[in-house]
C-alpha cells in the first residue's frame, strides 16, 4: 500500500490512466515535446500531404450547404449510444442465466472460456474493431459536412483526414497493447482468489465479475478516446454555426 501510494500519478486521457491502474504499472512522465513525438510518428511522405492541407482548402462548390449542426450532434449521440450498447451487450459480460449455467453457477462467459484469458482477449479485440469502424465512419461523415460548410472548415477536414492516415498505424499499435495489460489484471485477480482459497480452486464468480467490470470500464474509456476527433470536428462545426 505504501509503495502504491508513492507511485507517481499517471497523466493523460482517462483510458491511459485506467489501464495503468489496472495493470499496476508505473508510467514515468514523458518529457519529450509533442512536436518531437509527431515527427517520429509521421512518415516524411505524409508531411507533403500535411503541407498541402495547410496551404489551402480544396475548391468545393456550394459552401454553406451542409445540414444543421443539431442533426450532426444527434448522429454523434446515436453512434455513441450504439457503440456503448455493443460493449454492454457483448457476451463477455453475460451474467449467469438460469438454465444456462453449469455447476458452480458460472456465467456464459466463464463456461465458454473455461476460466482462461484468451476468450476475453478475443472479445476485446472484436469490440475494438467495432469501435474503430463506428468512430471512423462518424469522423468521415463529419469531415464531409465540414468540407461544404466553409473554406476554413474544409481546410480543417482535409487536415484531419491526413492526420488520421498518418497516425492510424501508430494508434492501432498503442491501443493494441490494451488486451495484454488487461491480461495482467486477469491473472492478478485470479492469483489473489487462489491465495484466499488456501490452495483450493476458488469459485470463479468470486473474482470474474470484478474483471468483467474492469474490462467494460476500459472499453468505455477507449470509446471516449476514439470519439474525441469526431467531437472536435462537431465542435468546430458548432462554432461556425454560432458565428
Amino acid at each position: 500500500m505504501v509503495e502504491a501510494s508513492r507511485r507517481a500519478a499517471v497523466r493523460g486521457p482517462t483510458f491511459i490512466r485506467l489501464l495503468a491502474r489496472l495493470a499496476d504499472a508505473d508510467a514515468a512522465p514523458d518529457a519529450q515535446p509533442l512536436s518531437d513525438r509527431l515527427s517520429q510518428w509521421i512518415e516524411w511522405t505524409q508531411t507533403l500531404a500535411l503541407s498541402a492541407a495547410l496551404d489551402g482548402a480544396p475548391v468545393v462548390a456550394g459552401f454553406g450547404a451542409a445540414g444543421t449542426v443539431q442533426a450532426e450532434a444527434q448522429e454523434c449521440a446515436r453512434v455513441r449510444r450504439m457503440l456503448a450498447a455493443a460493449i454492454d451487450g457483448d457476451r463477455a459480460f453475460a451474467p449467469p442465466r438460469a438454465g444456462a449455467a453449469i455447476a458452480g453457477g458460472h456465467s456464459a462467459a466463464a463456461v465458454e472460456d473455461a476460466g482462461d484469458y484468451p476468450f476475453f482477449r478475443q472479445r476485446y479485440l472484436v469490440l475494438q474493431q467495432t469501435l474503430e469502424a463506428g468512430a471512423g465512419r462518424l469522423r468521415e461523415r463529419l469531415r464531409e459536412r465540414l468540407t461544404v460548410a466553409s473554406p476554413e472548415l474544409a481546410r480543417l477536414a482535409a487536415l484531419d483526414a491526413v492526420m488520421e492516415r498518418a497516425l492510424g498505424r501508430r494508434e492501432r499499435s498503442l491501443l493494441g497493447a490494451a488486451p495484454a495489460l488487461l491480461g495482467r489484471r486477469f491473472e492478478r485477480l485470479r492469483e489473489r482468489a487462489q491465495d484466499a482459497a488456501d490452495g483450493g480452486e476458488p469459485d470463479r464468480e468470486t473474482w470474474l465479475p470484478r474483471f468483467r467490470a474492469d474490462m467494460r470500464e476500459a472499453l468505455h474509456a477507449e470509446l471516449d478516446l476514439r470519439l474525441q476527433p469526431a467531437q472536435g470536428l462537431l465542435d468546430a462545426l458548432r462554432a461556425r454555426a454560432n458565428d
